[in-house]
């Protein structure tokens, strides 16, 4: 397995989770890195990326505000902290690597991708 996610959970809305994502050293120095998410019978969506450095990130208008996308290179690891969470934010999440050093905002961008792990919110 090159990429590991873990963190999800049932939280009540208001609530918040962290997603963690740890990766193999080969797939995640140099790489951007993504957290997509998707729901049945929809496709997968983009839900935050970050570069190589962590110096640059993007958002989906859905969260601006509310998640915070991170990485530790020393660690191998990306997080997505989650706070303030809204029903319509149950899904299962996904952390990919991208093909390059930024992230990418279609799933094509991505070349490695962790097995997901599921967010329910309550209301």
């Amino acid at each position: 397995v090159q990429l590991q996610a873990s963190g999800g959970g049932f939280v009540q809305a208001g609530g918040s989770l962290r997603l963690s994502c740890t990766a193999s050293r080969r797939i995640f120095s140099n790489n951007g890195m993504g957290w997509f998410r998707q729901t049945p019978g929809k496709e997968r969506d983009i839900v935050a990326g970050i570069n190589w450095s962590g110096h640059s990130t993007y958002y989906a208008d859905s969260v601006k505000g509310r998640f915070t996308i991170s990485r530790d290179n020393a660690k191998n690891t990306v997080y997505l902290q989650m706070n303030s969470l809204k029903p319509e934010d149950t899904a299962f999440y996904y952390c990919a690597a991208a093909l390059r050093s930024t992230y990418g905002l279609q799933t094509d961008d991505y070349r490695y991708w962790g097995q997901g792990t599921q967010v329910t919110v309550s209301s």
